[in-house]
């Protein structure tokens, strides 16, 4: 004689009790065995739940990532403002000195955009007199 199977239902269950069942397996406080056993859910359900969550988890985490990046470009705008404006006023100081304090103290790279900006200035506030020769560009401060 063949031993009767018990009938496979399946069992409804609440969300708010598969979040639990997720939060202690996740947690390590119970197994996916232990957990069907004590809530009287199927293995697979729990895995499904878990592969579920785990999706859910993940969008979370790329929407963070998402707002990171957000952040840091808005970061890198603010800082490279602050770089241009430090530049300009060592061109300035560099043009009404006669000294080149970015040859002396700064990188190759960051003294040639000093560099550059002074010779903006230079272009922008220089003008030229009757004689054709040009005056020193006045620097606003």
């Amino acid at each position: 004689m063949k031993e009767k199977k018990p009938d496979c239902q399946k069992k409804s269950v609440g969300f708010d009790l598969k979040l639990k069942i997720i939060d202690k397996v996740t947690n390590g406080q119970i197994s996916v065995n232990h957990a069907s056993v004590k809530y009287q859910v199927g293995r697979s359900a729990i895995y499904y739940w878990l592969q579920k969550f785990a999706t859910l988890e993940q969008k979370q985490k790329g929407m963070s990532s998402k707002d990171e990046i957000k952040k840091l470009k808005e970061k890198i705008k603010e800082l490279e403002f602050i770089k241009d404006f430090q530049q300009m006023i060592i061109a300035e100081a560099e043009i009404d000195t006669g000294n080149d304090y970015a040859k002396k103290s700064l990188p190759e790279s960051l003294a040639k955009e000093v560099e550059l900006k002074k010779r903006d200035i230079l272009k922008s506030n220089g003008s030229a007199n009757a004689s054709g020769s040009q005056d020193k560009p006045s620097i606003k401060k």
